[in-house]
């Protein structure tokens, strides 16, 4: 660690801008562990659109509306696709990886309980909008679709996925071949979300050992001092909610253990370490609370980039002082700030 300190400090002064995050690293190495998030869209994409790397027809358009790299029809600068043109396997990457990013966020803030959703789900959603428009939900001809996401009805939503094959084309066998394969995907995710996601009932005078989840205890909010022990239900309960998107963070990283560094602060220990007189550590009402915590072995700054993506209610950007902090307040704003 010494020496990667050392070296830091050489590559600084010799080249001061070189960690800034407009460098082409930075973009190489985010677009990277996009590809890692959505892996599992990546796969269905990429097994149904293929990869070419000469412009070509679309299979259903034809030369009206010219295609390259994974079925990409316009450039990251708005042009669109010309016949004759060429990339190479690194651009078609780059293209795929920002497209799914921007079809991601929008899913995320169009279609409900997106957040609740396991990442198998999401994907067999973000590669019918890469198919499809990303603005599919709610949009005229997606009725039935948008209904099931709407009502939560997600086992018909497979059916529903298998509307849209554009009937009666030369398209619809291979169309549907795909429908069925992100159905399979979204069958997939609801059989295996993780039961640790639903929160067990525990009181705050049960045992420090007593799980709050599969991989998490009552204790690690105290961090095993009893003059932190919750004192009231709705405190224990606001954990319980934090510790289901733990589990979440924890899924998504590799279930390396997720170390906590700070749960619950009673008044005095909150006056103590000089917290902020409205800390949301204090968990002083009913739905507030919050937790500081890292990943072990995991990239810091990346857990940060994946919680402020997915986490809908408060964020502190720790990542530099080795922690992320996730938080609830009054009224379940979304914020974000700098430590």
């Amino acid at each position: 660690m010494a020496a990667i300190v050392e070296l830091e400090a050489v590559l600084l002064k010799a080249a001061p801008d070189a960690f800034n995050r407009d460098q082409p690293w930075f973009k190489t190495w985010s677009q990277a562990g996009k590809q890692y998030e959505y892996a599992a869209a990546v796969k269905l994409i990429k097994e149904f659109e293929g990869c070419h790397l000469d412009a070509y027809a679309d299979p259903l358009h034809g030369w009206d509306v010219p295609t390259i790299g994974y079925g990409t029809t316009r450039y990251q600068d708005g042009r669109k696709v010309q016949r004759g043109d060429k990339i190479n396997v690194i651009e078609a990457e780059e293209l795929l990886s920002e497209e799914i990013e921007r079809i991601a966020t929008k899913l995320a803030h169009s279609v409900p309980a997106w957040q609740q959703m396991t990442a198998k789900q999401q994907g067999a959603l973000i590669s019918f909008a890469y198919n499809l428009g990303s603005g599919f939900y709610g949009a005229a001809g997606f009725e039935t679709i948008s209904k099931r996401l709407r009502e939560k009805d997600w086992k018909a939503v497979p059916a529903a996925l298998e509307l849209y094959r554009n009937p009666g084309t030369k398209v619809e066998a291979g169309l549907l071949r795909r429908r069925k394969a992100e159905g399979a995907m979204w069958v997939e995710g609801i059989i295996k979300q993780p039961a640790q996601q639903v929160p067990y009932k525990v009181k705050p005078t049960d045992p420090f050992g007593t799980r709050l989840s599969a991989n998490f205890t009552l204790g690690e909010f105290a961090l095993g001092q009893p003059a932190r022990r919750f004192t009231a239900q709705h405190q224990v309960d606001t954990a319980a909610e934090l510790v289901a998107f733990l589990e979440r963070v924890r899924s998504a990283f590799g279930n390396k253990r997720v170390t906590i560094t700070s749960g619950y602060r009673p008044a005095a220990i909150n006056r103590m370490v000089n917290g902020a007189i409205s800390s949301e550590h204090l968990f002083n009402a009913p739905g507030v609370g919050a937790v500081d915590f890292y990943i072990d072995g995991a990239d810091i700054y990346k857990v940060q980039e994946w919680c402020d993506k997915h986490w809908p209610y408060s964020a502190g950007y720790g990542a530099a002082k080795g922690f992320v902090h996730l938080g609830i307040r009054q009224g379940r704003p979304r914020v974000r700030w700098n430590y």
